[in-house]
């Protein structure tokens, strides 16, 4: 069975501003809203949250309805797109019911908040050909694309090492204003470890094994604060990956690439080490090392050395221009939701490597 496109409830078309009704205004919702308000393609129609005073003047403050469930916005309103960032746990059940209407969806990343979920996700968008679009929007960076051409050229060879950390310290609040943050279905392996896992894959190919250790220790939630990760690539390469939201340190994606205006920057940091067979590159630093055409690769040897383009750019304003083109102009998404699938792949790997306390396959 195909969703008939003529069901959509909008009928977005060319020319035509995409009606897109938005679910969870929480910390990444309000600024979706923001980008949606600043769109010359899209229109924000309405809000699905609780009806907390928060979200009532969120909504009052933008003239928008405000609905307590997607249910009673589906039978109230009409819109031709949903972006769903609501808590985990809503991903799958929201996605569904937009999918099974005809209605294309971006769904925050996780793609939902267990595997099962995330696999009835992909296989409704197949039957129903809807797309969905996860959002991993850091694929979008001008950097993440400068990396990965360096680490396929002659200079870096074939990848042998990786190191990567997402350390850094959340504030109390942002527990108080999300308890579910610290519940299952939360937690910095969800949450933050997600968008580690797509970028690795992205740059460095497909993960088979993982192996790992997690501590609660520090705030003592349900959900771990701090991860330490093993990871072994098919192409034979092997990394480390550190991940802690407790931890009083600015090696994280966030805190170095200057991203997001709202957080410091420590431009001279990375985050990421990448070493090849004939050079390496620090990320976001983009501070590349390599031997020159001709000498003999060797501990002995100095390095010629550049630094790669820089450019920052707000990625998730890339990433709705990109979900723009895709409801109005029919293109393909670039994360589709069994990218997200097998980002949650690796993830329920980790978890159990985590439970069992050794190594496990990454089934395909």
């Amino acid at each position: 069975m195909e969703a008939d496109p003529k069901n959509r409830r909008g009928g977005a078309g060319l020319g035509k501003r995409m009606r897109v009704l938005l679910s969870g205004p929480g910390l990444i919702g309000k600024k979706h809203a923001q980008l949606l308000a600043q769109s010359d393609r899209s229109l924000l129609v309405g809000i699905v949250a609780p009806p907390h005073p928060e979200n009532i003047t969120f909504a009052a403050e933008r003239d928008l309805p405000l609905y307590s469930s997607l249910g009673d916005a589906l039978a109230e309103i009409s819109f031709d797109a949903a972006i769903i960032a609501s808590p985990n746990e809503f991903h799958m059940p929201q996605a569904l019911a937009c999918l099974r209407r005809g209605i294309p969806v971006l769904v925050e990343k996780p793609l939902a908040s267990d595997l099962g979920s995330a696999a009835l996700i992909c296989s409704e968008a197949r039957r129903l050909n809807v797309p969905v679009l996860v959002g991993h929007h850091r694929t979008y960076s001008a950097m993440l694309s400068s990396a990965r051409s360096f680490m396929r050229s002659r200079e870096f060879g074939d990848l042998t090492a990786v190191q990567g950390a997402a350390a850094f310290r959340k504030p109390e609040h942002y527990f108080e204003e999300g308890p579910w943050r610290s519940r299952a279905g939360g937690g910095p392996i969800l949450i933050n470890l997600i968008h580690e896992i797509g970028i690795l894959r992205f740059l460095c190919g497909p993960i088979s094994a993982v192996s790992a250790m997690a501590s609660h220790a520090r705030r003592r939630f349900e959900v771990e604060d701090t991860a330490a990760i093993n990871l072994r690539f098919q192409n034979g390469a092997l990394g480390t990956f550190l991940l802690s939201d407790m931890a009083a340190s600015d090696r994280s994606w966030e805190l170095t690439t200057g991203e997001n205006p709202a957080y410091p920057r420590s431009s001279d940091t990375a985050c990421y080490h990448f070493a090849g067979t004939n050079g390496s590159l620090d990320f976001p630093t983009m501070r590349a090392r390599f031997y020159a055409q001709g000498q003999a690769p060797s501990w002995w040897s100095p390095f010629e050395a550049r630094s790669l383009m820089t450019e920052t750019a707000d990625n998730l304003a890339r990433q709705l221009a990109h979900f723009e083109a895709i409801v109005l102009d029919r293109v393909e998404p670039l994360v589709p939701a069994e990218e997200g699938f097998e980002n949650m792949r690796v993830i329920d790997a980790i978890k159990r490597a985590i439970e069992t306390r050794s190594e496990v396959e990454v089934s395909h």
